[in-house]
C-alpha cells in the first residue's frame, strides 16, 4: 500500500497495475482501489468502471477492450446481434457486457448458476467465454457461423495452455474463433500499453 501511494505521488509514473492474483493475506480490493484512477492502466478502479458504465470511458479494462478491438479489426457487426458472455467478473465478463451494450448488441450474461447453458450459447451470434474451465464449451453448444472469443487460460492435463473452448471441435462450426494461446492474450498486453500512453497524455495536458 505504501508503494502504491508513492507511485501515485510520483509525477514520473503514468501507469500502475497490480499483478493478479495476489498472495493470500493481501487485500486485493483495497490495493486496487488505492491506485490513482488517472494511473489505473488496468481500468479496475471504481471511478473508471463507473465512467465506462455511464458511456464516458477513460481507462477501460484491458482484456474486454482487446476483445472489442479484435471484433472491430475483422469487421464483425454487433448492432442488433445477440452477444452471450459467459462469466461475470469485474475484470472481463461485466465490462465486456457493458461494451457490447454500448455497441447496440443484445447481451445475455451467463455464469456458474445459469441453467441449460447450451440454450443460450446456441443462440449467440457472438460468444465471449471467460469461465475458467478448460474445454467447457463444445461444438454442439455453438450456433453455426457464430463468432467465438475464448478468454479462458488454463493448464490442460498435458501441462499445455488451453482455453475454455474446445478449439478443434468449435472451429468446425464457428465462422471466427480465437486460439489460446495467441488470441486475446496479446491484445490484453497491447491494451495495457495503450492505456499507459493515454494516461501519460492526459497527465501531460494538465
Amino acid at each position: 500500500m505504501d508503494l502504491i501511494q508513492r507511485l501515485n505521488a510520483d509525477p514520473a509514473v503514468h501507469g500502475i497495475l497490480v499483478q493478479l492474483p495476489l498472495p493470500s493475506g493481501l487485500d486485493t480490493p483495497a490495493l486496487l482501489q488505492a491506485i490513482d484512477p488517472a494511473k489505473d492502466v488496468d481500468g479496475f478502479t471504481w471511478p473508471n468502471l463507473g465512467a465506462m458504465l455511464d458511456g464516458q470511458p477513460a481507462l477501460t479494462p484491458c482484456t474486454p477492450t482487446g476483445v472489442m478491438h479484435l471484433l472491430d479489426h475483422y469487421d464483425i457487426p454487433l448492432a442488433g446481434r445477440h452477444a452471450v458472455v459467459i462469466g461475470r467478473s469485474s475484470i472481463v465478463g461485466k465490462p465486456a457486457a457493458v461494451m457490447l451494450l454500448s455497441r447496440h448488441a443484445t447481451v445475455t450474461i451467463c455464469h456458474s448458476q445459469t441453467r441449460n447453458l447450451s440454450d443460450f450459447t446456441a443462440s449467440a451470434d457472438v460468444l465471449i467465454v471467460a469461465m475458467g474451465r478448460p474445454g467447457a464449451v463444445t461444438r454442439d453448444m455453438i450456433k453455426p457461423g457464430a463468432v467465438v472469443i475464448d478468454v479462458g487460460i488454463n493448464r490442460g492435463e498435458d501441462g499445455k495452455l488451453c482455453g475454455d473452448v474446445d478449439f478443434a471441435g468449435v472451429s468446425e462450426v464457428a465462422a471466427w474463433i480465437t486460439p489460446v494461446p495467441g488470441g486475446v492474450g496479446p491484445m490484453t498486453v497491447a491494451m495495457v500499453i495503450d492505456n499507459v500512453i493515454s494516461a501519460a497524455k492526459r497527465t501531460l495536458r494538465r
